[in-house]
């Protein structure tokens, strides 16, 4: 779900290739959740192989990736680790949700409704064991960093960032921003043209940066007070926020009043179903680790070559092509300095 701010994150738009150089900590399960709902047959069908494994989550990440280390990108895969409890209500929703999804997707099929089939299908995405397993083994042949997060994948990125591990902390949701993010970049996975859902309208969708400071600034709020705002209108660890508040009105209540212990006598619903601190302390104060290591290397061709097209029947030729351009594009990009200098320096 995440936390909904869209309406009040002032964004930049940027160009991918304007972020050569910068070292992104990407949400893993973000992206590979994107992967999965994108990367479909017509009618809805993943990617597979021959044992039934499915592979579209390692076919975005391929690309993708490659296609960023090309610009001369480095990004750092953040994976995550054990929930925090108060999840558990959120994560509960997403499974009736996923199989909400997969009867109308059965029925959309069977009526021979192919489009909507593809619609559904999309939101039917469950990322297994077995996934996150193979995504961080091609991760490692390819000689890109990976890193387990003990609970949170967001807020293992967002600190990478505040320690200066990483430039930029790359997610579709806003609850990098409530981790402390100092800057959010959006979109990095999905840019491109991309098609609207039931229309036959394609859109480009290009990244967006997200300045914390500037954010603060813009809201005439502090950064504890930002989580306050996001705990009003549902977070993942409270998704029914309060009954009635939007982004717009949690933002005045808090502006108000500073605070959502001061706000909830103003309101008609004063039993919040959580007690406010428990959220904050997942946000102020989330598990991470200092325990890794950040190092590019050249990747392992025929490492990848071997675990892509012997085991999971990928095309050899679309993937020494997707490999080259990630050495090739280093080359031309940084010019006078070394492959081997880049791919083993930090940030």
């Amino acid at each position: 779900m995440g936390v909904n701010l869209r309406n009040l994150v002032p964004k930049t738009t940027v160009r991918l290739n304007s972020l050569s150089g910068k070292s992104i900590a990407i949400d893993a399960y973000n992206a590979l959740y994107q992967f999965l709902a994108i990367i479909r047959q017509p009618d809805g069908t993943p990617l597979k192989d021959h044992t039934g494994k499915i592979t579209s989550h390692l076919s975005g990440l391929l690309y993708r990736t490659a296609n960023l280390v090309g610009m001369g990108i480095k990004p750092i895969y953040v994976f995550d680790g054990v929930p925090p409890a108060l999840k558990e209500v959120e994560i509960k929703r997403r499974m009736r949700v996923k199989e909400e999804a997969t009867i109308k997707y059965e029925k959309a099929l069977a009526e021979g409704k192919i489009e909507k089939a593809r619609i559904y299908a999309q939101a039917t995405s469950r990322l297994k064991d077995y996934m996150t397993e193979d995504s961080k083994r091609l991760l490692t042949e390819m000689g890109v960093p990976w890193i387990q997060a003990p609970s949170e994948g967001e807020a293992q990125a967002a600190y990478l960032v505040k320690q200066r591990d990483a430039n930029y902390c790359a997610s579709q949701d806003y609850d990098s921003l409530l981790f402390g993010a100092p800057h959010l970049l959006r979109n990095v996975t999905i840019s491109g043209r991309r098609k609207l859902p039931r229309k036959k309208v394609y859109i480009e969708v290009r990244p967006e940066t997200v300045e914390l400071n500037m954010l603060l600034k813009e809201l005439n709020i502090t950064y504890e007070q930002l989580v306050d705002v996001g705990i009003l209108v549902g977070t993942d660890f409270n998704p029914d926020g309060v009954k009635g508040v939007g982004p717009k009105t949690a933002l005045k209540l808090i502006q108000q009043h500073g605070t959502i212990e001061n706000v909830m006598p103003t309101l008609k619903e004063t039993q919040f179903p959580v007690e406010p601190q428990r959220i904050r302390e997942i946000f102020l104060h989330p598990k991470v680790t200092d325990n890794y290591t950040i190092a590019w290397k050249a990747p392992d061709v025929e490492g990848a070559i071997g675990f892509l097209c012997r085991e999971r029947d990928f095309s050899e030729e679309r993937v020494r092509k997707a490999l080259t351009k990630m050495t090739e594009g280093m080359r031309e990009i940084k010019g006078k300095v070394t492959l081997e200098t880049w791919f083993e320096s930090s940030t």
